[in-house]
């Protein structure tokens, strides 16, 4: 038996993310059959700019998404996007994440709701942000975290212009990135873009800073396995996995 997650993922940049962290949880889990089949979803512009983001989460696009997404079966479906969910706000992504599940027939949630029940999860309230984003953008998801009940004590916008640019990002300029984001009073550094490669780094992350490390990638597939009903231990994947609690 499979228990498949259909991620709707706007454009190409670090979709390949999604089989590494499918990889480590048949890895972890073999008998549950994890799968986490990405649906490219159509995109206009990948630039990092409210506007394009907003457009990116249009209904008509999560509804194409969705139709192709129910051949792979899924139990749940996630809109594998941060800014293109949070710029609708909290409640915005609520509703946006309910529309994609009315279509669907099937549970389905966001990235960015996933960062705020990531942090539900871990007891976080106080966090720092290591953003691609430039400012304008980066500044929309300190207000939806804020909205579910989660502090940004720091934040860097790295000023990154494009999805594309960001899905060339190396692993010591997602280093270099988090630590400049961090401080002391942070109880964990959330990197909030799917479009930014993490999957392979997480635990050299942690391990780095000394707190848990969420990234967006990592966030939506526990989501996703959480809405299908699946609770996994990988290490591997850091401490929002460690435990099945």
């Amino acid at each position: 038996m499979t228990t498949a997650v259909a991620m709707l993922y706007p454009g190409h940049a670090a979709e390949d993310d999604y089989e590494l962290i499918e990889t480590a949880i048949g890895a972890a889990a073999s008998a549950l059959g994890v799968r986490l089949p990405v649906v490219i979803t159509d995109v206009d512009s990948d630039d990092h700019t409210v506007e394009a983001m907003a457009a990116v989460g249009e209904p008509d696009r999560l509804a194409d998404g969705v139709r192709r997404a129910l051949d792979h079966h899924p139990s749940a479906v996630m809109w594998a996007c941060t800014s293109g969910s949070f710029v609708y706000g909290f409640d915005g992504a609520r509703r946006q994440a309910a529309g994609v599940a009315d279509r669907a027939g099937r549970p389905a949630s966001s990235t960015s709701l996933a960062f705020a029940a990531a942090c539900r999860h871990l007891g976080l309230s106080r966090v720092a942000i290591a953003a691609t984003y430039p400012e304008p953008l980066a500044a929309r998801f300190i207000g939806f975290l804020a909205d579910a009940g989660v502090t940004v004590v720091a934040m860097r916008a790295n000023d990154i212009g494009t999805a594309t640019e960001a899905g060339a990002f190396d692993g010591d300029g997602l280093f270099e990135m988090l630590a400049a984001a961090d401080c002391d009073s942070a109880q964990a550094i959330v990197v909030p873009d799917t479009a930014l490669h993490t999957a392979m780094w997480i635990t050299d992350l942690e391990a780095k800073f000394g707190k848990p490390v969420l990234t967006a990638n990592q966030v939506t597939a526990w989501e996703g396995l959480r809405l299908a009903g699946l609770t996994v231990a990988v290490p591997s994947l850091g401490s929002l996995f460690a435990s099945r609690s």
